[in-house]
């Protein structure tokens, strides 16, 4: 005899599937076990001149910048993210970090966005506006460098 399952069943068991072929880390994200279940990697980039630090959370990302690092992919490695107003710990000495969940990597991108990492630090106030539309960064001679832990 066939049972036929309830859209709220047949949800379940959808998400139960979803959930058993997501990774470790993804299955303990979504399971409730929040963000601090993915450790943090942190990524250092050169401008030409100075050097950046930031973090990526996604294991998606980090599986990428390493593959960059690797020389696995040599097509996308410049570093874009969205600029957050306010240092952060780990990268010193700038006054300002790149949003976790906003950096990618690209291959070709916009010229409005380009800038060093100095003339952003040094012109933070005007940052969102005429200066890095909506935040967005992507100095074009970002090259990633090595990843590093913590300070």
């Amino acid at each position: 005899m066939r049972r036929s399952l309830t859209r709220a069943g047949s949800l379940a068991v959808v998400s139960m599937f979803a959930l058993a072929l997501a990774t470790p880390a993804q299955a303990a994200q979504d399971s409730g076990a929040g963000a601090n279940s993915v450790a943090a990697a942190y990524f250092e980039f050169t401008d030409g001149t100075d050097t950046f630090v930031f973090q990526l959370t996604d294991p998606a990302r980090i599986r990428q910048a390493r593959d960059i690092l690797n020389g696995v992919d040599t097509e996308n490695v410049g570093v874009m993210g969205t600029v957050v107003k306010s240092p952060a710990s780990y990268n010193k000495p700038w006054k300002y970090h790149l949003a976790p969940n906003s950096v990618t990597f690209f291959g070709m991108a916009m010229e409005v966005c380009d800038a060093s990492i100095s003339y952003v630090n040094g012109h933070l106030g005007e940052v969102g506006g005429a200066l890095l539309p909506r935040s967005t960064w992507c100095p074009w001679r970002s090259k990633l460098t090595r990843e590093v832990s913590r300070p």
